[in-house]
């Protein structure tokens, strides 16, 4: 069963519902932001507060051991998913194989009390007893850029543990778990001329930063961003110095120049930001004569 599908059904509240609600693109974001809004206001109407990391818990159930990747780098189009492993521990009287029962790890962007954005798995995870009332469990992140994700979701997700039954409406949701990095994917290019070159003369290194739009579905060039250009010999399978620090222009477009000294591979390197993952390009050959 749909984790997803069926969070809408744990409270009459709508206590989880912020599952459900895709994120919208840029120009609704507000919109999404206000029906996440609307949806913690039924919840506390009804006297349930879903999104609460301290408050006494519907169901006898915690989550402990919660390890998730250090990054996930999701592009424009391409679903992604990431495995996220735990312990949950529960009361001697719920049954976890039972079908009135499901948990999944979600992971929120901002504080568990008010999240700008919650993204959860497609199925529940799948967990093996380890005792009578601790069990080791494995479940996944499943990311659809194109309808769950705009620009500023990109940076730092913390990780939580969801656990709800259909039968009685109860649930639990335990934050601050774990932390990662949502990050938009990257690319570097770069291309040295002209080809051949004479030794002692000047070449030209021309390349673009990009990144994944969220917003708009496509990638665009990452601006003012320090990119290293980087040396070695066709001799050497390691690039063993940084000739120059250059800066992305204002489209993501990089420019300069270095003296032609040897036979070898010119590339650009970037060491990644917060939001965005390092890249190197592919070098370019360069034929001094």
């Amino acid at each position: 069963m749909r984790i997803r599908a069926t969070v809408a059904a744990v409270s009459g509240a709508l206590a989880l519902s912020a599952l459900a609600v895709p994120a919208a693109q840029a120009d609704g974001s507000a919109d999404h932001r206000a029906d996440v809004a609307k949806v913690r206001e039924a919840a506390h109407a009804h006297g349930k507060t879903a999104f609460t990391g301290n408050a006494p818990a519907d169901l006898d159930v915690s989550f402990s051991n919660f390890k998730i990747a250090s990054a996930i780098v999701v592009g424009t189009t391409n679903r992604v998913s990431t495995t996220v492993t735990y312990t949950m521990t529960h009361g001697a009287d719920i049954d976890i194989n039972s079908d009135d029962f499901d948990n999944g790890p979600i992971i929120y962007k901002g504080s568990i009390d008010a999240p700008d954005n919650v993204l959860g798995g497609d199925l529940p995870a799948t967990c093996t007893a380890t005792s009578s009332t601790t069990a080791s469990c494995k479940g996944l992140i499943d990311i659809d850029p194109a309808d769950e994700l705009i620009n500023s979701d990109a940076g730092t997700w913390s990780g939580a543990g969801l656990a709800l039954t259909y039968s009685n409406d109860g649930s639990t949701v335990q934050g601050g778990l774990a932390t990662t990095k949502l990050q938009r994917y990257s690319k570097l290019t770069v291309n040295a001329s002209p080809e051949p070159v004479t030794k002692g003369k000047t070449i030209t290194v021309t390349g673009l930063l990009s990144r994944a739009n969220w917003d708009t579905g496509k990638y665009a060039g990452y601006t003012v961003q320090p990119v290293g250009l980087q040396f070695r010999t066709k001799s050497s399978s390691t690039y063993t110095s940084t000739l120059k620090t250059v800066k992305s222009d204002s489209t993501g477009n990089l420019k300069t120049t270095t003296t032609a000294t040897a036979d070898g591979y010119i590339r650009y390197n970037f060491a990644g930001t917060s939001t965005t993952p390092a890249v190197k390009a592919t070098g370019d050959y360069v034929d001094v004569q």
